[in-house]
């Protein structure tokens, strides 16, 4: 089994003023607890060059969600280089068992431009951690990064060029999914690269993968270059024709072709609008305007006041000077061209000619990559309080796993612990879409209404008729009014009706069979004086 946990080897230094003072080396055991620690990045000359690696590291808590006792290296400085790195206790050899980086991510204030990606560094006879910087030889980075609204999760390895001894860098494809979440929702992510030794790749977050594929078929650029590449010296003929389609040339422009008629010609059928005010202009100066006290006539001019538009033509059809509107012309035609036949001499699209590539090769197992003998941050950010924890490089898929449980694990737990519950949200919601509350009304008052319906059938039933006889008093009523005296009639007789629907609402207290009796009744179905009533109505429609 290989596992490896991260002890982070860091060189502290501070830069005041003009002076640079070096302090001890000093070696932090990521997995033991300590009390908080300022680590400063440093200075350096590297081939001539001054370097300056000026970023501040903490070793704290969580923000938020916290885990108790549990801390975690942060980035703290806005707009300047970091840089910390740490020796693996044995180098990683790819060899027959697969790669497993992992490691915990918290963008605690979001992420505006930045990275948080992870370096596993080359190893080398003149491997130096107390200069490490972006030049660092490095063998595959991993990690998140973004700027401005380019979120990106990268995954690059460096592949030496076995002809030429150079190193190239390979790029996988972006992931299919939306990283934007991740980036901006302030809550710890578990980072993993898994490299195969069958040359394939996956790539997880919170252990769910994200992006997979093939380490010789879905990297940019390939690995292996192509077996012939085109003729460098080899240039098209001058004769060379690609054109699919020419004039032709047996075409001639008609007689009757007038390419001096204009395209807009004024409307000769348009009449001014009745009222249209010629004698008043669109604008006109403000009266409520005036002159500023500070206005200087020798140094600013004459004032006028700005000009508004005339209150006159808000109410007319127009102002000032009416002008025809224009119109399409009817002749115009255009410039004539001839029209365009196939090319008799088309020839086709030329390229050049294909030539074996001199610096072909094949490697068929990409996977056989550097050594690794270090990992380190490099990094530069906009944003500060980028938390990093738990890292872990091993082998086995179950022991990274085992190791994400004892830590992110944890950390999603608290998390998922101290968020609100779905009232809060759903109000929170609202309180950014007003209309939800709409909604939300609707959604509670049908399933109350749909129950009401059906617990309390006849209840519903006998208010729909108490309904129904009102409306029927209503019309009865104006009937007996046109009427005359038949009315009085009608009147009284209503007046019963609706009083014995009322008593049989407040009683209560018969069968169905009487409630259907007293409804009848009421509504006019039943064999009483209505009957008399209900065919004067259908007399006098």
């Amino acid at each position: 089994m290989h596992i490896q946990s991260v002890g982070i080897s860091l060189i502290i230094c501070q830069f005041l003023k003009a002076e640079i003072d070096f302090y001890q080396k000093t070696s932090l055991n990521m997995n033991q607890s300590f009390e908080t620690v300022s680590i400063l990045s440093t200075l350096f000359f590297k081939d001539s060059v001054c370097v300056c690696v000026l970023g501040r590291w903490e070793v704290e808590e969580l923000k938020e969600n916290t885990v108790p006792g549990d801390r975690g290296l942060v980035l703290k400085s806005v707009a300047k280089h970091h840089a910390i790195s740490a020796m693996l206790t044995k180098a990683f050899i790819f060899d027959n068992k697969p790669l497993i980086v992992q490691y915990e991510v918290n963008f605690q204030e979001g992420i505006d431009c930045g990275g948080a990606y992870i370096k596993l560094l080359s190893s080398s006879d003149d491997l130096n951690l107390e200069y490490f910087f972006d030049k660092t030889p490095y063998t595959i980075m991993f990690g998140p990064d973004k700027c401005g609204e380019d979120y990106k999760l990268h995954f690059i390895f460096r592949h030496k060029n076995p002809k030429t001894g150079e190193y190239d860098e390979k790029h996988a494809k972006r992931p299919d999914v939306d990283l934007k979440k991740f980036y901006l929702d302030k809550k710890t992510h578990l980072y993993t690269l898994v490299l195969k030794p069958d040359d394939t790749f996956e790539i997880l977050i919170d252990q769910s993968v994200v992006s997979k594929g093939s380490l010789l078929e879905d990297m940019v650029p390939p690995v292996n270059p192509p077996k012939e590449i085109e003729d460098p010296s080899d240039k098209k003929p001058d004769d060379w024709d690609e054109r699919p389609k020419i004039p032709d040339p047996n075409a001639v422009k008609p007689d009757d072709w007038d390419e001096d008629e204009p395209s807009k010609i004024e409307d000769s059928d348009a009449v001014k609008p009745e009222g249209w005010l010629d004698d008043e202009p669109q604008y006109v100066p403000d009266p409520n305007a005036k002159k500023p006290k500070d206005w200087d006539e020798e140094m600013d001019g004459e004032w006028e006041a700005p000009q508004i538009p005339n209150p006159k033509c808000e109410t007319a059809p127009g102002c000032g000077h009416w002008v025809r509107p224009m119109k399409n012309n009817p002749n115009y035609k255009g410039k004539w061209k001839a029209p365009m036949i196939d090319n008799p001499n088309y020839q086709g699209i030329w390229s050049p000619r294909k030539i074996p590539n001199p610096d072909y090769f094949e490697d068929l197992h990409p996977f056989e990559m550097t050594p690794v003998s270090a990992v380190g941050l490099e990094l530069w950010s906009m944003t500060s309080d980028i938390y990093f924890d738990n890292f872990i490089i091993c082998s086995e898929k179950e022991v990274a796993d085992r190791w994400a449980a004892d830590g992110w694990g944890l950390k999603k737990l608290v998390a998922s612990a101290n968020e609100p519950g779905m009232f809060s949200q759903l109000v929170t919601a609202a309180e950014d879409h007003p209309w939800l509350w709409v909604l939300y009304i609707l959604t509670l008052a049908l399933p109350v209404g749909l129950g009401v319906l059906f617990c309390w059938p006849a209840k519903v039933r006998e208010i729909y008729y108490i309904f129904i006889c009102s409306v029927y008093k209503v019309k009865l009523t104006s009937s007996a009014e046109d009427e005359g005296e038949g009315g009085e009639d009608i009147d009284e007789e209503e007046n019963e009706v609706a009083d014995g629907s009322q008593e049989g609402d407040m009683s209560n207290k018969s069968g169905s069979e009487d409630e259907m009796k007293e409804a009848d009744e009421s509504t006019g179905f039943g064999d009483g004086p209505l009957k008399s009533v209900r065919k004067r109505r259908v007399r006098k429609d």
